[in-house]
């Protein structure tokens, strides 16, 4: 029997660049790949940056790899327009899956589109003034004429709903999952703190770009209050810079944090699951997520998780962990201040953080990836074996 054959558009994944949304889609796509029975054929649409930095992906899939780099917003859009639709064209692809938010705003071959958030309508001061009017003129487009929808959340599939005015039922989820893990590697632990200069002091980990969203202003100066009482607590922050870099490294300043707060950048995948299994507690004040995958991971690690209670992050926490007011300092300070002081409460955390992990899985994920195009190819009238112009 023939397989389908369909495409996932990955112009828009700039390693390094678009945060979470990246090991999201690698992750979902690595999985699905190991999906048995599988009847359909994805061919991976991806940037000249792209097989370096993820080898594995471009060895499970078909690959075709535009002239762009990624990087340049305009190149990436001219060539969505022009070379990924005469190649899904001439690859007789069923539909194309944009992973990234946006479609085309031209192209002969349906599509179905990923919707990660709608920050850009809810704080479009986060946003420069031309990348908040293409994604204006976009995404209610592509959202209007994709095939089906995909939102990670419950919170997005309602906020794309409403703020689109297109029935619910177009809307499918396909959460994040997450790896199992195994029992705490005493060594690794060891090894990561020797890396970061922690010792064998308390941290606490923060582990995003510095996003205006992400709030981290309001997390150093929470901290601060904290660490006028407590002279070994430590806070670790990762992830690359973003727009508000200036404004956190003013504010580690001002609070005289120097000393106290780690500013790792961007780090290996290993180094950042050691982080996860030593730290005291993730804290996660961000003002917005379309889902908070790094909260997901926290709690597979037993990591006990402060978070913000705003957005969708209380649908993914749900009972295990603790939610805060994103711009309250003093309940920061203080919730921090309670896991370091309260040991039976932060155990109490870690066994709710592991429970509530172990019910999102990779493996569902990727089933529910499948139910989507099986509906997209159901809404087009084909087989779930339709066979592309080219096709085996």
């Amino acid at each position: 029997m023939s397989s389908t054959r369909i495409g996932a558009n990955l112009l828009w994944l700039v390693p390094g660049v678009v945060g979470g949304s990246e090991d999201y889609t690698v992750r979902l796509l690595d999985s699905f790949a190991r999906t048995p029975d599988q009847d359909m054929q994805v061919t991976l649409f991806v940037n000249k940056a792209f097989p370096e930095a993820h080898p594995r992906i471009c060895e499970r899939y078909p690959i075709a790899i535009a002239p762009v780099g990624g990087s340049s917003r305009p190149a990436r859009v001219v060539a969505e327009a022009t070379w990924l639709a005469r190649q899904a064209h001439a690859e007789g692809l069923a539909f194309v899956h944009h992973l990234g938010g946006t479609m085309p705003l031209r192209g002969s071959v349906p599509g179905v589109v990923t919707i990660h958030d709608l920050q850009p309508f809810t704080h479009p001061e986060y946003f420069r003034p031309v990348k908040r009017a293409y994604l204006g003129l976009t995404v209610p487009r592509s959202v209007r004429r994709a095939v089906v929808v995909v939102a990670l959340s419950e919170f997005t599939r309602r906020d794309v709903a409403e703020r689109m005015g297109i029935n619910p039922a177009r809307i499918l989820l396909v959460p994040p999952g997450i790896n199992r893990r195994g029992a705490r590697d005493q060594a690794e632990m060891a090894r990561v703190r020797e890396v970061f200069g922690l010792g064998d002091r308390p941290f606490f980990l923060y582990p995003t770009i510095t996003y205006p969203h992400k709030n981290h202003v309001t997390l150093v100066r929470a901290f601060a209050r904290l660490a006028a009482s407590n002279r070994e607590a430590m806070l670790v922050l990762t992830g690359g810079a973003g727009a508000s870099e200036s404004d956190v490294r003013a504010e580690i300043e001002h609070q005289g944090l120097g000393d106290r707060v780690v500013r790792a950048g961007r780090i290996p995948r290993r180094d950042l699951d050691g982080l996860f299994e030593a730290a005291s507690a993730l804290t996660f004040p961000s003002h917005y997520e379309g889902f908070g995958i790094p909260v997901l991971e926290a709690m597979s690690h037993r990591l006990p998780v402060l978070a913000s209670s705003s957005t969708a992050l209380p649908e993914v926490v749900g009972d295990g962990g603790v939610l805060l007011d994103p711009d309250d300092i003093e309940a920061w300070a203080d919730a921090m201040g309670r896991i370091l002081d309260e040991p039976e409460h932060r155990a109490d955390l870690s066994r709710r953080a592991e429970g509530r992990a172990a019910g999102f899985t990779w493996e569902a994920s990727a089933e529910a990836l499948g139910a989507v195009y099986r509906l997209a190819l159901e809404r087009l009238g084909l087989p779930p074996a339709h066979r592309g112009g080219n096709g085996p």
